[in-house]
């Protein structure tokens, strides 16, 4: 009955700019960033119950509640943040299908118009019941990377001790890659996403202690992933001293296990996870600026019944592909990219949610612990601080 929001958005979260940055930790500085995960893990399970409840309990989207509670400009302020932040992801999402398909032999110019055309077509004619049950099945496709990570003879007495043992070095790229490991694990969009999904589905109150368990469920198995991703590239990127430039760099970290066939799986993971992202995506934005302004939303409804949502939807789409397909763009750093930038944005997000959940006139008995509070503007105080040492760094 609940299964779906809170497992489809955490899978959505590791999408093609997430496998490139956890590439990219996993070659660049072997297993020093796992500690990261530990912390990572119980704040975006934090923060995702914080999103369900806040849609259980209010009937109501998020992006609806800023503007219901903070007025008309505080709301375009936050739809101008999230739109900033969801466009640099949807690019960055059509960039890893680009790459993907790329590996295989064939070029974005083909791929693109192809996959966006069916992308779109899912959305416009599915229901949300048919939708969500294609986004799970693509959520299955991210455990290729737990074979490849379990397949790399990675030390695991180093990996095991690097996840309880903070490591930190005062350089630009381990600042900044520290901020984009943060922001490809919790992101703006997940929040809206998630909210406007369990309002969608009609999960009520009585429900709610079935979709928490959801929601930390998703919370586990994405960084689980994270974690397998991490482990592979520094087990054999690392160890033979290779840095992610490209894809297929990172393609090798699946060859212990795959021989010829490493880069073939590593582009259907690649394009899997995108494409996932790539429709969830734009369907966050279009759910979040509908509900800000007051259009009908929901894949529930037909073009006719929600033609904002859905003209939104497909304008977000064309422009993403578009984009991608400009000369001379390098997909490898868009992917990258997009992730610091959702991690600088993520604060100014997180700060209206705390204010909403613990709002006792919205949620009622349902406001937030001290210790719920305490983690998430923990998170906030830890990317300004990473935020601002980067400047200083550089």
């Amino acid at each position: 009955m609940v299964l779906g929001p809170g497992i489809i958005t955490s899978f959505a979260d590791n999408d093609a700019g997430g496998i490139t940055t956890y590439s990219i930790a996993g070659s660049h500085y072997g297993y020093k960033l796992l500690w990261i995960l530990v912390l990572i893990t119980i704040v975006l399970a934090v923060v995702q119950e914080m999103a369900a409840r806040l849609g259980v309990v209010t009937g109501k989207g998020l992006a609806d509640l800023i503007r219901e509670e903070f007025g008309v400009r505080w709301t375009l302020f936050a739809m101008t943040v999230l739109l900033v932040a969801n466009s640099a992801t949807i690019i960055s999402n059509f960039a890893g299908i680009a790459v993907g398909f790329g590996i295989l032999g064939i070029g974005k110019e083909l791929s693109i118009p192809i996959v966006g055309c069916l992308i779109w077509l899912l959305v416009l004619k599915g229901n949300y019941r048919q939708v969500e049950r294609i986004f799970l099945l693509l959520c299955v496709v991210a455990f290729s990377y737990v074979v490849s990570g379990l397949r790399a003879g990675p030390e695991w007495d180093l990996a095991f001790k690097s996840l309880v043992t903070p490591t930190i070095e005062w350089s630009g790229h381990y600042l900044f890659l520290l901020v984009a490991f943060i922001g490809t694990t919790i992101t703006p969009w997940m929040q809206f996403y998630l909210q406007a999904s369990v309002v969608d589905k009609g999960i009520n109150i009585r429900q709610y202690k079935y979709e928490r368990l959801e929601v930390m469920l998703g919370a586990f198995l994405t960084n689980l992933v994270s974690f397998f991703i991490i482990i592979a590239c520094a087990a054999t990127l690392f160890k033979h001293g290779i840095r992610i430039e490209t894809a297929g760099d990172a393609a090798l970290a699946l060859q212990p296990f795959a021989g010829s066939f490493a880069e073939i799986l590593f582009a259907f993971g690649l394009i899997g996870a995108s494409v996932l992202t790539s429709i969830i995506v734009p369907l966050s934005t279009a759910y979040a600026i509908c509900e800000a302004f007051g259009f009908e939303s929901g894949l529930s409804r037909k073009f006719k019944e929600a033609p904002a949502f859905y003209s939104l939807y497909t304008i977000l789409l064309t422009l993403g592909a578009a984009l991608v397909l400009l000369p001379g763009i390098s997909l490898l750093f868009v992917m990258y990219m997009a992730q610091a930038i959702q991690g600088f944005l993520l604060p100014i997000i997180l700060i209206f949610m705390l204010l909403l959940v613990n709002n006792k006139r919205l949620m009622g008995q349902h406001t937030n612990s001290r210790f719920y509070n305490i983690a998430v503007y923990l998170v906030v105080a830890i990317i300004v601080a990473a935020s601002l040492a980067l400047i200083f760094a550089r």
